[in-house]
């Protein structure tokens, strides 16, 4: 079965570490993790990321991810 693509943002990163959305957000890394999906990312992504907190700028360092 082919894996679904979804093209994801900063918010979404960011999300990652929000007591609002982090439920959400992990489940969605927990689906990558698990291979279930494929996150989409652009160049802007990484530059928008380059000012951000290290635990957020690193959080797709060795995952499963289009460029």
């Amino acid at each position: 079965m082919k894996r679904q693509r979804i093209y994801i943002d900063t918010s979404i990163v960011g999300g990652f570490f929000d007591t609002e959305f982090e439920t959400e957000t992990k489940l969605l890394f927990q689906r990558l993790e698990n291979k279930e999906v494929i996150f989409i990312v652009s160049d802007v992504l990484f530059e928008e990321l380059e000012d951000a907190p290290s635990k957020v700028k690193y959080l797709l360092d060795n995952r499963h991810y289009i460029q």
